[in-house]
């Protein structure tokens, strides 16, 4: 250790600690517990002082005192603890709606500092945490509430913070990716790959949250939030889940060139912002587009900086854990910081906020994958080119499947250009009314990311 080393350890250790208050030692609380541990040398360095976890609480006390042994106190009353007047910073770690967010609103009145990785429950109740917050003075962090251990928010937050945030698009779900990953390779539908995966351990017992994409939303809520001054607004997002989605989809999309992704996506309109989540063509070219099982990935394009990609683990335990610990030291950091001279929740200064709408998925604009099953007659393709015609929808490619010997109908694939999704709507309302097509018209956005 050199001398200017022992000088700075020797004023952080004059500090006293940062006291932690751990709710929850599940996965990510074992791997924060564990990360802690063993970098406290180096955490120490950049913090300024030592940040020990204090006491622990969760319902399972005996698994609690497995991982933390007697470094810690360890009981099942969580709101004791946030009650707590020697805890500095708590981190919630639970999960839910409910009584996270009791325990995250006791925990800001008793003057804590707060650190979570609950998408949900920012995504939902976001706007009153940070406004309580803000009222008491208190830090809330929460750089791994997305993207797991990827520092996304950070970026955002800071990093990005001379950019007007033109649009985000991010592969911000593991399971979802896994899967889609593996229908691709193996050709398999999306219930054998959703079993695989359930016995892998990469989706839950109950996989709804995941595969109907609202685990990304929760995160693209967020993001969306961050990126354009607004409040979050989870519940007018668009979201649509990869549990439909026929592994024929995946094919042709390959054999013309795309790749099918769950994305998050927000964007900075005219009129509002874009906020949806849906399956998503991608050129297979792009980075993200090759981005596979389950690693995710944030696509970010500012106005000075162009597109940046932030590629990592958004899951785990020690990945979580990693973006958990350096939201500690931040904390620590901003401890003798005056409240209004610390970096804003969300980014922009609370005065500062923007009233831009979140647009209905109807006023959205985005280029179009269609598929169609029609009969094998002269003339189906000439009325269906027609119909998008008058709706000013214009084609940029067809893939037409020879149909098998003795098969009266087979598969159209259209790929448009960029369009109003209302205008779709419309058209697929009368391609569907053909006589000609004989089933429900498959549509799935398109976005070039260019």
């Amino acid at each position: 250790m050199t001398e200017h080393t022992r000088n700075e350890s020797a004023a952080a250790a004059r500090l006293s600690p940062v006291r932690v208050g751990l709710l929850g030692i599940g996965t990510v609380g074992a791997g924060t517990f564990a990360v802690l541990t063993r970098n406290q040398h180096e955490i120490t360095r950049r913090a300024g002082r030592g940040i020990e976890i204090a006491a622990v609480a969760d319902l399972d006390v005996a698994r609690a005192r497995e991982v933390v042994g007697d470094r810690a106190r360890v009981g099942n009353d969580a709101f004791a603890l946030v009650r707590d007047p020697s805890i500095d910073v708590v981190i919630e770690l639970i999960g839910g709606y409910g009584v996270a967010r009791e325990l995250v609103m006791q925990a800001i009145a008793h003057g804590k500092h707060v650190v979570t990785a609950n998408k949900a429950l920012l995504a939902v109740h976001g706007n009153e945490i940070f406004a309580a917050a803000r009222e008491r003075g208190v830090v809330v962090a929460f750089e791994a509430a997305v993207a797991g251990g990827i520092p996304i928010i950070k970026a955002l937050r800071e990093g990005l913070t001379a950019n007007r945030i033109e649009w985000i698009a991010g592969i911000i779900n593991g399971t979802t990716n896994f899967i889609l990953s593996e229908m691709r390779d193996k050709g398999a539908s999306f219930d054998d790959v959703l079993k695989e995966a359930q016995r892998l351990g990469y989706a839950e017992a109950d996989p709804t949250f995941d595969i109907e994409g609202v685990d990304a939303a929760h995160k693209a809520t967020i993001m969306s939030a961050i990126a354009f001054g607004i409040p979050v607004q989870f519940e007018r997002a668009h979201v649509e889940g990869i549990s439909s989605l026929q592994a024929e989809d995946i094919r042709y999309a390959e054999q013309l060139g795309y790749r099918i992704k769950l994305l998050g996506i927000t964007r900075r309109r005219e009129h509002g912002i874009e906020l949806r989540v849906h399956p998503t063509l991608i050129p297979a070219r792009r980075l993200i587009a090759n981005v596979e099982g389950a690693m995710n990935a944030v696509w970010v394009k500012g106005d000075a900086v162009g597109h940046t990609m932030y590629y990592g683990k958004g899951a785990g335990a020690e990945p979580t854990a990693s973006a958990v610990v350096a939201d500690l030291v931040d904390v620590a950091r901003a401890l003798t910081v005056d409240p209004g001279q610390r970096v804003p929740y969300l980014a922009f200064q609370p005065d500062a906020m923007a009233d831009l709408p979140i647009l209905p998925i109807s006023e959205i604009q985005s280029a179009y994958y269609l598929r169609l099953k029609v009969a094998d007659e002269p003339g189906v393709l000439a009325d269906i080119t027609r119909i998008l015609a008058d709706a000013n929808i214009s084609i940029d490619a067809v893939l037409q499947r020879e149909p098998a010997e003795g098969e009266q109908q087979t598969d159209i694939i259209l790929l448009t250009h960029v369009t109003v999704e209302k205008r779709c709507d419309a058209a697929i309302a009368r391609i569907e009314a053909l006589q000609t097509v004989l089933s429900r018209v498959t549509r799935i956005r398109l976005e070039d990311l260019n």
